[in-house]
């Protein structure tokens, strides 16, 4: 497991308390789990991920991730459309330790409100949280 100071936390992303991360990419917004939950959940062996077309509020579930070591749930961090899930994470769902921000993220949102965005946490806060 990495120490706190060794996690891969890009200052352009917004984080959740629940460890998803969210980046604005024109009018979408790009949804995974990060450095701290990949990390923590251990080598990943499937990921359930919503339908495309399927709407969510804020903080609601919409899939679930499972390891080595457990099943956990993933909770939205913006209320909108799911428009595009990742398929790839079918075959290889491994791609969310490798690259978690990459190839390993997990769906693409049209949001109702962008402005729930500000909702989220900044990296910093993030490591806050994390520390406290």
């Amino acid at each position: 497991m990495k120490e706190i100071d060794d996690l891969n936390l890009p200052d352009d992303l917004k984080y959740t308390e629940d460890h998803e991360w969210a980046k604005s990419e024109g009018d979408l917004v790009t949804v995974g789990l990060n450095d701290y939950a990949q990390d923590q959940l251990g080598e990943i062996v499937f990921v359930e991920v919503p339908e495309v077309g399927d709407t969510f509020s804020q903080g609601d579930e919409f899939g679930s991730v499972e390891s080595v070591k457990a099943v956990s749930e993933m909770y939205i961090p913006i209320s909108g459309e799911v428009v595009e899930v990742n398929e790839g994470l079918e075959d290889a769902p491994e791609l969310v330790n490798q690259e978690c921000y990459g190839g390993g993220w997990v769906i693409k949102v049209k949001p109702d409100d962008p402005l729930e965005m500000d909702k989220l946490l900044d990296k910093a806060a993030y490591l806050d949280m994390l520390k406290g």
